[in-house]
């Protein structure tokens, strides 16, 4: 299963990379953190299979989860499977935040 560090990750967007951005936080925890990755957009979780879809195959897919483990890894593993290029951001939001990256208040 492929996956991102959050040095590469913000490496990826200080060089304008094209890549689509996932928030795949149970919606309670996205709530609870009221904050997200700029860019970054929220799907649920447990209904991968009604928005797969949508998702670009044409660039990576970056999902996370609230500390990259078995939801973030589970829906790359998913969209990976689908033929997307897929991966998931290792230890997730709370990684992210923790790691000084920028986020932004929830987008309605």
């Amino acid at each position: 299963m492929s996956r991102i560090s959050i040095c590469e990750l913000a490496e990826w967007r200080a060089a304008s990379r094209t890549f689509t951005l996932l928030d795949v936080r149970r919606a309670n925890a996205r709530q609870t953190d009221s904050a997200e990755i700029a860019g970054a957009q929220w799907r649920d979780p447990e209904a991968v299979f009604s928005w797969k879809d949508q998702i670009p195959r044409d660039r990576p897919a970056i999902v996370y989860c609230a500390h990259g483990r078995e939801i973030s890894q589970g829906i790359a593993a998913t969209l990976e499977a689908l033929g997307l290029d897929a991966r998931y951001l290792i230890d997730g939001f709370a990684g992210w935040r923790d790691a000084g990256q920028p986020t932004q208040s929830l987008s309605t």
